[in-house]
């Protein structure tokens, strides 16, 4: 397996990201050995996509795109001008996306993290039938860009809609293949699957995109997973898309509350970062 290219959430630093913060974060990415930088896209106007696509240019950095699920960005399970208000906002974020040369905007692009509500066999058939629906339109807009729309399983306190792989692929079951796919984080599957390895596996070709860190959030390595074979899953499946630590700083209040994370996860948020890419080096060496 070629070795993917490896990047790094500017969430582990600081929340939201702006454009002061990249003319400083860019070039130490570039220098610890990064192949791309994921941008957050919690607000359109936190950083401008143009200026961005320049720096990127600059220290020969690439870009993935992460979105921020706050609460109203809702594509099921609401009122139809808050799914269309919604999928505005994905489609602007899709424009950014493009522009910076980011194939993929990634995450639970489906309803707001942290809410959760019992749902019937009936009820979420029903529900993900409806979310096809919005998405639909979302995925084509990214498919005429060259962005897939990649949805992500999180972990059941932080959504009761998808949890699973096996949930993402039936809510794409449908959707045009290049415009939209599943972003599996070993973090969430750590917890909803049975087998970490297998979870990536089972994701096919419909794998758009991995975040990657420890068990605890903190630097890749630290910790439990097999790595080797989340490794040789991948390779299974010929992915050959990018691979990124996901992590966050205990430092900001509302990212810390919003993942949970009530203590340093390393020495530093730079170890996070320089740490892990040493060791994801060394495992897809």
């Amino acid at each position: 397996m070629t070795r993917p290219p490896i990047g790094a959430n500017t969430w582990i630093w600081t929340s939201p990201v702006t454009d002061e913060q990249l003319v400083e974060l860019v070039p130490r990415l570039s220098q610890w050995g990064f192949d791309l930088i994921e941008l957050p896209i919690e607000n359109l106007t936190d950083w401008d996509a143009e200026r961005t696509a320049e720096l990127l240019k600059e220290h020969e950095l690439g870009a993935s795109i992460c979105i921020a699920m706050a609460p109203g960005r809702e594509l099921c399970a609401t009122d139809a001008g808050t799914v269309a208000a919604t999928q505005k906002f994905l489609q602007r974020s899709i424009d950014a996306a493009a522009t910076v040369g980011s194939t993929v905007i990634a995450g639970p692009i489906y309803a707001s993290v942290g809410r959760t509500w019992r749902m019937s066999g009936q009820e979420r058939a029903a529900l993900y039938a409806d979310l096809r629906t919005a998405l639909k339109p979302v995925c084509e807009y990214g498919a005429e860009r060259g962005v897939r729309v990649a949805i992500e399983p999180l972990v059941r306190y932080e959504t009761s809609v998808i949890n699973t792989v096996e949930q993402a692929l039936e809510v794409l079951d449908g959707l045009p293949a290049e415009g939209s796919g599943l972003l599996v984080d070993n973090y969430h599957a750590n917890v909803e699957e049975r087998d970490v390895a297998g979870a990536f596996r089972l994701a096919g070709d419909r794998l758009a995109h991995v975040h990657l860190c420890a068990n605890d959030r903190g630097a890749p390595g630290a910790d439990h997973f097999d790595w080797h074979g989340i490794r040789d899953a991948l390779s299974d499946i010929d992915y050959d898309g990018a691979v990124v630590i996901e992590s966050f700083t205990a430092e900001n209040e509302s990212i810390a509350t919003a993942a949970s994370v009530w203590r340093q996860l390393a020495k530093s948020q730079d170890a996070i970062a320089v740490d892990g890419i040493a060791h994801l080096k060394a495992v897809f060496a």
